[in-house]
């Protein structure tokens, strides 16, 4: 009889607590990690992203991160199929596997997958794109807000090639983007056990400004300044290096960039948390219950 294989999903928001969790659980299970985090792709973006130290990447093996260069072209697809073959590759040596990361979209692809989206007209991609440059993010998010207020609430607001994905298959097909999430749920040959982590919203809150705090005295300034010539890119569209490129381009001081980024990091905080309290499948834990985690684990792993 063929051993059942299972995936430990840890989900949460920026700052809860997910890193030395995972690494405790893939300690305990003999196991690897797989980053679900979209952002710690890139091996140019390290303060912004909160990735796990060099002595926290050496304690267990991990995978995905740090794996492109802000110049390569990558989508959720392309996530999904790497995924699924590293998992392939780990279940050939063990039965459980992790995957970490505060990314809901990414974490859907492998746990749900998604239903196939119609080729779009390149004219109407052409156009969305024409519009954003001419009328700015501010159009573009209304627009969103408008046509699929589903996905709006859960997206990255500040990445507009997200907003113009969804926009351009909504003015192709007739269908809001949310609408291919919700359909059938791709089988996968693993079972996934979902834990997802939470704090009170202050004690996150806070924990938010604090690492904030610290990426900034590491040196994130000076780590955006450094990618400033290629922020046009959709790696670099995203909270903790946008504020900055603004604050470059003169539109405000330094302490109103310091005020954005801990302001727009508890948006992008809420904005997971609305994403993946939508999963029944998800059991809620406070990081610190390792023990009571372990515990259910036992319970849940066949």
């Amino acid at each position: 009889m063929a051993v059942q294989k299972n995936l430990i999903l840890v989900v949460g928001p920026t700052a809860v607590g997910k890193t030395d969790l995972c690494i405790n659980l893939a300690k305990k299970f003999k196991t690897e990690i797989v980053s679900c985090d979209s952002r710690q792709f890139y091996r140019e973006l390290n303060l912004g992203t909160a990735k796990p130290s060099p002595d926290e990447l050496s304690q267990v093996p991990h995978h995905l991160i740090n794996s492109l260069s802000i110049e390569d072209n990558y989508d959720v697809r392309r996530f999904e199929h790497d995924a699924l073959e590293i998992l392939d590759t780990i279940f050939k040596d063990g039965s459980i596997a992790v995957m970490t990361g505060g990314s809901g979209l990414f974490a859907d692809a492998v746990t749900r997958g998604f239903d196939e989206i119609p080729d779009i007209d390149p004219d109407i991609r052409k156009r969305v794109i024409s519009d954003y440059q001419s009328y700015g993010l501010d159009w573009l998010q209304t627009e969103v807000s408008r046509v699929d207020p589903e996905y709006y609430a859960l997206v990255d607001r500040q990445n507009p090639q997200r907003l113009m994905r969804a926009l351009e298959v909504f003015l192709g097909t007739g269908i809001k983007f949310s609408g291919f999430r919700q359909r059938k749920k791709t089988e996968r040959p693993f079972r996934v056990i979902k834990i997802g982590l939470e704090r009170e919203r202050e004690e996150l809150y806070h924990r938010i400004d604090q690492r904030m705090d610290q990426m900034i005295n590491q040196g994130l300034f000076e780590e955006a300044e450094s990618l400033f010539e290629k922020r046009h890119l959709n790696a670099l569209q995203t909270v903790g290096y946008s504020e900055i490129f603004g604050y470059l381009e003169g539109n405000y001081d330094r302490s109103e960039t310091i005020r954005l980024l801990k302001r727009n990091s508890r948006r992008y905080a809420k904005r997971q948390l609305t994403w993946f309290r939508r999963d029944p499948e998800i059991r809620w834990f406070h990081p610190d219950q390792l023990e009571e985690i372990l515990s259910w684990l036992e319970t849940q792993i066949t």
